[in-house]
């Protein structure tokens, strides 16, 4: 019989170490910590492809170039650049996720974007999905 070993990483052991912060910010400080490594790759996830390259002072790499693609004609071709242009930013700046579906729905009517990314954590038995809309 074959077990599958979950590792669990050290800082989700000690409870009241923060790991990072919650996206959007709010709370009595601006701001909410949270305490789970789960939560965390979610709200850095969210946060890289919400984030225009350029736009971070001191650090001009981060984040991703989707704002180029605005304006651009929602057609198969454009879902399929976009699609592989996500997939592959996350294979380079993400080592610690797996991306399981990553899936672009338009919407014609509002002239938006959903994107809709489900992703395991390496070695773990960790599950998550985000959604967001482009507007």
């Amino acid at each position: 019989m074959a077990y599958r070993i979950s590792k669990v990483d050290p800082i989700d052991l000690q409870k009241r170490k923060a790991v990072g912060i919650n996206i959007p910010f709010s709370g009595n400080a601006g701001f909410v910590l949270n305490y789970e490594t789960r939560q965390a790759i979610k709200n850095n996830v969210a946060n890289y492809l919400m984030t225009g390259k350029g736009e971070r002072y001191m650090n001009p790499t981060f984040g991703t170039t989707l704002r180029n693609y605005l304006f651009e004609q929602i057609n198969v071709s454009t879902l399929e650049q976009m699609e592989s242009y996500i997939a592959q930013e996350l294979r380079f700046n993400f080592n610690n996720i797996r991306v399981s579906t990553l899936k672009i729905e338009p919407d014609t009517d509002t002239n938006s974007i959903k994107l809709v990314l489900n992703y395991q954590i390496n070695h773990t038995s960790i599950d998550d999905s985000i959604s967001i809309n482009f507007i």
